[in-house]
């Protein structure tokens, strides 16, 4: 048997091949994720390739990438068609550059908590995570410091 990636599955088949409950495929759906079509009975089917984007989204959830930044990414796909293998590398690369950017942001987050929860010493020169007099609460909510990269104690 041929599988072409333009072949249609029902929302059933979708749900059994990725283990994605239906509820969520309409809410993936609703977000411009995914994309359906109606056969002649109205019922909704999936072109097979977007089991590629649904396997996709499940990889992004369990690495804590939003949805928002899928929804991002994928803009660049085209929704009438299975995407070409160049299609996939132009995302490939740009999702890439996001990762390295949390990656930086990650690991630059670790050094600086490793170094003031390790020292306990809450310098007043270099602990960004004090706040005498709560003399940065007008910049906002939350350890300020730490939320905006290159900002001066």
């Amino acid at each position: 048997m041929h599988v072409s990636p333009d072949d249609h599955l029902t929302i059933g088949e979708v749900v059994r091949r990725t283990g994605v409950p239906a509820s969520a495929l309409h809410f993936y759906e609703r977000k411009g994720l995914i994309f359906s079509e109606r056969d002649g009975a109205h019922q909704r089917i999936f072109p097979r390739h977007m089991l590629r984007r649904i396997s996709l989204i499940i990889v992004a959830k369990r690495l804590h990438i939003p949805l928002s930044d899928v929804a991002e990414v994928f803009a660049g796909l085209p929704t009438d068609r299975a995407p070409t293998h160049k299609d996939w590398q132009r995302v490939s690369r740009r999702w890439k550059k996001q990762l390295e950017e949390r990656r930086r942001v990650i690991e630059s987050l670790e050094q600086e908590l490793t170094g003031c929860i390790g020292c306990g010493c809450l310098s007043m020169k270099a602990c960004l995570l004090l706040n005498p007099d709560d003399t940065l609460g007008g910049r906002g909510p939350g350890p300020v410091r730490l939320q905006r990269p290159g900002a001066a104690p």
